[in-house]
């Protein structure tokens, strides 16, 4: 009987990974086809000419690209970086600490995920064009913390809330300085978090497209920005290439996080103490 559940169990999981797989990689395969078609009319099933030109094209001077993925991984890299540091010392009040009002701070924190990221981006226009911060790349780094943010808290509460304090009483009480009681004793012990909530931001971050727009006003081009521009004038070839270019850092960090995201990893199984 048991036999029969576990196989039953197993038969059950395989077909749901079968099938989140599938959902997750169908929609990409014509993706990929149309960056090596020339050429790809209904009802032929696969194009009857292959090329490189899109490919060509995507990385020549002229198409842009290159230079809108530097600044893309730039901004990315930027608003990850202002993520880890103001969202650990958040995280580790919310995951450690128990006061008044904390459910309406955590609601807060929620409130980018929840509330739409254009009626988000309209009302602060106006204060980044007070600021001088409309159109520049800062500006748009600031804008993009607001839906990376709440990740990289979220993470970190998690991460702490499984983790014990009077470690650090212990080293402070043997003598250690407050920069080697984080150093040799926090930062260990957090330092999944800190991983998995910096790739969730870098991701967030790197596939902002209302909040570039607005904010940046057309003249900070990211490849969001860009492979839009190009799938709206009807080149699907180049539209593919450039969309195998754009998917390409989502694969990389779902292969970088994928031991951290099961329920036993510290990144994510405190969740339920926050």
């Amino acid at each position: 009987m048991v036999g029969r559940e576990s196989i039953s169990m197993k038969g059950f999981r395989f077909l749901t990974g079968a099938v989140l797989i599938t959902w997750l990689i169908l929609p990409l395969i014509p993706l990929a086809i149309w960056s090596f078609a020339r050429g790809w009319f209904f009802p032929s099933l696969l194009p009857k000419q292959w090329s490189l030109q899109a490919w060509e094209y995507a990385f020549s001077d002229t198409a842009g690209v290159l230079d809108s993925l530097w600044i893309t991984i730039g901004i990315a890299l930027a608003a990850t970086v202002l993520s880890i540091i103001v969202g650990v010392p958040a995280g580790r009040a919310l995951g450690l600490y128990r006061f008044r009002g904390k459910e309406i701070v955590e609601l807060i924190i929620l409130a980018p995920t929840i509330v739409p990221g254009i009626a988000v981006a309209l009302g602060l226009h106006s204060v980044f064009i007070g600021l001088g911060l409309n159109n520049t790349v800062s500006g748009v780094i600031l804008v993009h913390l607001i839906p990376t943010l709440p990740y990289m808290v979220l993470v970190m509460a998690g991460i702490f809330s499984n983790y014990d304090p009077s470690f650090e009483a212990q080293a402070r009480s043997l003598g250690a300085s407050a920069f080697k009681t984080f150093w040799y004793v926090t930062f260990p012990a957090i330092l999944p978090g800190i991983i998995v909530g910096g790739l969730f931001a870098f991701l967030v971050s790197w596939s902002q497209y209302i909040l570039t727009l607005l904010i940046g006003g057309g003249r900070v081009v990211t490849l969001p920005l860009l492979l839009f521009n190009f799938a709206t004038s009807g080149r699907n070839d180049i539209t593919g290439a450039i969309g195998m270019i754009y998917i390409l850092p989502g694969i990389i960090i779902l292969l970088l996080t994928a031991r951290h995201l099961s329920g036993r990893s510290g990144a994510v199984g405190g969740f339920g103490r926050i």
